[in-house]
């Protein structure tokens, strides 16, 4: 079997791909994503950009690994939300989402043998109107500052909404599981 290299060092993307459970191993990718953001681009361009780049970041270092690289992002009514990285940052980026609509995009990147292979889930999730204090409350708890779009689904975040569209509830975490193991499977893998 191939090594597998998750170009990553993202815990929620660790842990969603031992659900797999096919053995494989993370490494920091060798991206300037800062550099990358402010070219420009359309949030799904963005996402899928970094995705791409991150996987191929390894490719010369790993010849022959089928190489996996992701990124997410929140796209708003005030544009492209990242990891918010402070408390005031979280707060501002959740009173910008409070009872509206937003995209999370999740863009998943394989790479082999000069080849890539792109997956993109967008989620659509409309939050609930929420107050100061709730939002306040919430950041405290959860301290979601590495999270696009300053909210964790898999925890307590799950209560500042009212829907949630998505075809792969596993992407809203960071790494869309279905369309991975599909691939996998396609490169030969047994996935299960």
């Amino acid at each position: 079997m191939p090594e597998l290299i998750l170009a990553s060092t993202s815990p929620y993307r660790r842990e969603l791909f031992t659900r797999l459970g096919i053995p494989f191993r993370c490494e920091a990718p060798v991206c300037d994503e800062e550099a990358i953001k402010k070219e420009g681009h359309a949030p799904r361009e963005l996402a899928e950009r970094l995705a791409a780049l991150k996987a191929q970041s390894l490719a010369g270092k790993h010849p022959g690994a089928i190489l996996i690289g992701s990124d997410q992002l929140a796209s708003g009514p005030a544009g492209i939300l990242g990891k918010p990285g402070t408390r005031a940052a979280a707060l501002a980026q959740l009173e910008a989402l409070s009872g509206r609509t937003h995209e999370l995009i999740t863009a998943l990147a394989v790479w082999r043998d000069g080849r890539l292979w792109m997956h993109t889930d967008v989620a659509r999730l409309t939050m609930r109107a929420l107050t100061r204090a709730e939002l306040e409350r919430y950041v405290d708890a959860d301290r979601p500052f590495d999270c696009a779009g300053s909210y964790r689904l898999e925890a307590r975040g799950i209560a500042l909404f009212e829907r949630i569209d998505a075809e792969d509830h596993s992407a809203i975490v960071g790494l869309p599981l279905m369309a991975l193991a599909g691939q996998l499977r396609t490169l030969g893998l047994e996935v299960p």
